[in-house]
């Protein structure tokens, strides 16, 4: 007749491999399962880590020796802490109803008894798992909402810079053209293009290639906005000011450029800040 033993079990075998031994009683032993998502959010309803540790081991009470109510001085003889600590943090935890104390009953002994309940530490953690779930949920329609929308806003910004290219250009652009708006318009602001234009169109430089030397030299210096833009050419000024200062002594005017190659290195930099 099968008999159920709920004590520990010891092997009756004066022949013992110590390793092997281990190894058994490590798998019978049993495991304590606690939830990932317990460990990852139990500060955000008010565990410290010590009580973490201490509900590890109420949990482990729990399933490994079926003692549901375990004094202090049982805790403590698994913990480095004293009884009357113990006995505080149980009641902290009482407190702030992350556990409870309730009557269970044994179906096979028919008996009533207390012990710990867990189910208030779950359902707090149960709502910290829906308020993450639910704002997972809205980001991800947001994105999804920004990537089925984003064809079609990329495809209004690159037609309001070809309307705008060809007003100022006074003629359709051609499909290189074209090709090259849809660049610019990837890699920047459709305003920085604009201003960009704008530039060109003052400067008498109505072509392509100059437009995006000033697009270049605006992204190699990490200009993204139009702010940036004014604050680039103040400090532009400033710096040559300043030069100009250095550069000629008291009463003297600043000598000019000695080449045609610096004067047009120049005037090609002044473009750049109208």
């Amino acid at each position: 007749m099968a008999l159920h033993h709920s004590g520990k079990i010891v092997k009756c075998d004066q022949k013992v491999d110590i390793t092997a031994t281990f190894g058994s009683d490590l798998v019978l032993e049993g495991f304590t399962a606690i939830p990932n998502i317990l460990l990852k959010v139990y500060s955000q309803v008010g565990i410290s880590d010590f009580q973490m540790l201490l509900l590890i081991q109420l949990i482990r009470f729990h399933v490994e020796e079926r003692e549901y109510y375990p004094s202090p001085q049982m805790l403590a003889e698994v913990m480095e802490s004293e009884p009357a600590r113990l006995e505080r943090e149980l009641q902290d935890l009482l407190d702030k109803e992350i556990i409870a104390v309730s009557q269970f009953y044994d179906c096979d002994h028919r008996v009533i008894f207390q012990g710990y309940d867990f189910e208030p530490l779950f359902s707090k953690i149960s709502d910290i798992w829906a308020a993450i779930r639910a704002r997972e949920i809205e980001e991800s329609k947001k994105l999804l909402n920004s990537q089925e929308l984003a064809p079609d806003m990329f495809d209004n910004k690159v037609t309001g810079l070809i309307n705008c290219f060809e007003k100022e250009f006074g003629r359709p652009l051609s499909p290189i053209e074209v090709e090259q708006i849809e660049q610019w318009a990837a890699g920047a602001d459709a305003s920085l293009v604009v201003e960009a234009l704008r530039r060109a169109v003052l400067g008498g430089k109505h072509n392509f290639k100059y437009i995006n030397s000033i697009l270049v030299e605006w992204k190699k210096n990490n200009i993204r906005t139009l702010d940036a833009v004014e604050q680039y050419d103040r400090d532009f000024h400033k710096r040559r000011a300043g030069l100009k200062k250095r550069c000629a002594g008291p009463g003297e005017v600043p000598a000019p450029e000695d080449s045609k190659t610096d004067s047009k290195k120049k005037a090609f930099i002044r473009t750049l800040y109208i």
